[in-house]
């Protein structure tokens, strides 16, 4: 217990100092600057007065050098920015047609895709044995002698070699 009251005396010493520092430095400041303010007022106070300017009557001398420069600035300016908008439109333009090409890739993978399951289908649906089950299925079977009519007449048990020409048709008259 004795221990903290001395702690809290020399707390309240080192308080008081502290305080009387800052003070001391405040007034040391405040006498400073005084000491400045009356060393730039001099020994007169300053007066100001007001002035009404009327400058509606003043006309602007016309300077050819800077209207030419200034013709000239903007006419490098307009040339740099139809430069820059060139710039632009091309780079957005590339960037537009890539995806376009993009999207014609997909379309011809989606088409190839596509014609690659037709295929399939029609080699499903076209094969000889499929057709052979469903003729049987619906009660077909193989023709008889006699059955099969040809266009061009003849005998129809008789062997047809191939040919590669077509079958000329007769007009009847």
């Amino acid at each position: 217990m004795a221990a903290s009251a001395m702690a809290g005396q020399q707390l309240e010493m080192l308080g008081s100092r502290a305080q009387s520092r800052a003070e001391s430095l405040a007034a040391r400041n405040r006498e400073m600057f005084e000491n400045q303010r009356r060393a730039r007022r001099g020994p007169t106070p300053e007066v100001f007065f007001t002035k009404h300017i009327d400058n509606s009557r003043i006309v602007k001398a016309d300077d050819p050098e800077r209207r030419r420069e200034m013709r000239t600035f903007s006419a490098v300016m307009s040339v740099l920015f139809v430069l820059v908008m060139v710039y632009v439109w091309q780079h957005f333009s590339a960037i537009e047609i890539g995806y376009h090409v993009e999207a014609q890739k997909a379309q011809v993978e989606q088409l190839r895709e596509e014609n690659r399951q037709l295929r399939l289908t029609e080699a499903q649906l076209t094969d000889p044995g499929r057709i052979d089950k469903i003729a049987k299925q619906l009660g077909l079977g193989e023709p008889q002698p006699g059955q099969v009519v040809r266009p061009e007449g003849g005998d129809p048990n008789a062997p047809v070699l191939a040919q590669a020409n077509t079958v000329a048709m007769q007009i009847a008259q």
